[in-house]
């Protein structure tokens, strides 16, 4: 009971139980790392193999709806997966399987080819989300999870920036072509896989946790444990709170993920592979806006507030961040844009981390991966509707971003205003 009282009564974000579960963060925070490092290779290769392989915009929007469509759909099975086979088995499959993807790349000779290796990518990397928040459910109370999920959040920037140098190593130092690059990069992966294996458990098998700490992991409320259906989840207002704030703001971060290469390319004639600093500035501040939002909405609740209101003022603030993208198109320094574009991600972030948060605040452990899973599934749709937009909209207005920015600074209220009619108080789900 002392030690239950002392992990308790623990302020700040290091309770005085132990640190062994912020252990989980950093082995989250490698894998998140190495899941974008994947992910964004093709974005950066894509003004030279555009010029290779001879793509219009729209082939190769065809080539991201590809990916989105894989991740869409993925994310359906993928969070079932964590829930039935719990995050240690479900991660380890989805690992395994986005790294096949990624080495495919290395092989593919064709606008099909490339499509068939996104696909492959994006069935596994959709486990990668459902996994983080399953993880930080079992291994953080709520007063915590925001800003755990917020450091794990912060790697995908992390990744998209390491992405960059390791281009420049494999093919400027190395001198491998591209083909090469994608083989050699796959032994993330397999050393990904093998480190998830041995480290990761679930706090009561991991045999490194204190009693202590234990007490602090495990003192909200005890909750059912009975597994949960696909149909009890899909009839829950709070399900689609989520899932519908997914689909309005998950295509903004991949069309940054995708094009932004690209804009900078064609606007400003700047490799982001070869010339790095706008690339690290602008995802920089992403990490920035990740934790920050992360760390707000759990102070808030620290300091007495609702989660209700920690999360919901939290996303209001982050949107407000995104708005200065409205003045980025046509802009003439490349600098200012840069600083635009970075705070304009770093409220995505945000606002992200407050969203992952959602699901474990309103429903059991056991639902949450498919949760994650449904509002995965409809960010994969969004996304979809944004690349095949975004490819159509370049090629008919000659690469003008002009109205392509103008719509991701709407849908971030959008999403809150649906949020906030689904579930008003963030009420614990009625499942």
């Amino acid at each position: 009971m002392n030690e239950f009282s002392e992990a308790k009564s623990a302020s700040g974000f290091v309770a005085k139980a132990g640190r062994y579960r912020w252990s989980i963060v950093a082995l989250l925070f490698v894998a998140t790392t190495v899941n974008y490092i994947d992910r964004t290779m093709l974005g950066l290769l894509k003004p030279e193999l555009a010029q290779e392989m001879h793509w219009s915009e729209d082939d190769y929007g065809n080539i991201v709806t590809g990916f989105q469509f894989a991740y869409a759909f993925g994310y359906l099975f993928m969070g079932w997966l964590m829930d039935r086979l719990g995050p240690k088995i479900g991660y380890g499959i989805a690992i395994a399987v986005w790294t096949v993807g990624h080495v495919a790349h290395g092989f593919a000779a064709s606008v099909t080819a490339f499509m068939a290796a996104r696909i492959a990518l994006g069935v596994g990397e959709s486990g990668h989300f459902p996994a983080v928040v399953r993880s930080s459910s079992d291994w953080f109370p709520q007063k915590e999870r925001a800003y755990a999920i917020g450091w794990v959040n912060s790697a995908t920037t992390i990744g998209v920036i390491v992405a960059a140098p390791t281009l420049w190593v494999c093919m400027e130092l190395l001198g491998l072509n591209w083909r090469e690059t994608f083989l050699y990069t796959g032994l993330f992966g397999v050393g990904l896989l093998a480190l998830w294996w041995w480290w990761y458990s679930n706090p009561r098998e991991s045999g490194r946790v204190s009693a202590s700490e234990l007490a602090w992991i495990e003192h909200d409320p005890p909750e059912n444990t009975e597994r949960v259906g696909w149909g009890r989840i899909i009839g829950q207002r709070e399900a689609w709170a989520f899932a519908i704030g997914k689909f309005l703001t998950d295509p903004v971060w991949f069309l940054m993920l995708f094009w932004l290469p690209s804009y900078f390319a064609t606007t400003y004639d700047v490799d982001l592979k070869i010339v790095l600093l706008p690339m690290i500035i602008m995802y920089l501040l992403s990490d920035v806006g990740s934790i920050a939002g992360g760390w707000l909405s759990s102070r808030l609740i620290q300091n007495g507030k609702t989660p209700n209101f920690a999360r919901k003022i939290t996303m209001v603030m982050a949107g407000l961040c995104v708005l200065p993208l409205l003045f980025v198109a046509g802009m003439d320094n490349m600098w200012l844009a840069v600083v635009l574009i970075g705070l304009a991600l770093a409220g995505h972030q945000a606002f992200s981390t407050n969203l992952l948060s959602l699901p474990p605040d309103m429903f059991p452990r056991k639902a949450v991966g498919s949760v994650i899973g449904l509002g995965g599934f409809m960010g994969g749709i969004g996304g979809m509707i944004m690349a095949k937009s975004t490819g159509l909209v370049l090629d008919a207005t000659n690469g003008d971003y002009t109205v392509i920015f103008a719509a991701c600074t709407v849908v971030y209220f959008l999403a809150i205003g649906a949020i906030h009619i689904l579930s008003p108080r963030l009420e614990r789900s009625a499942i």
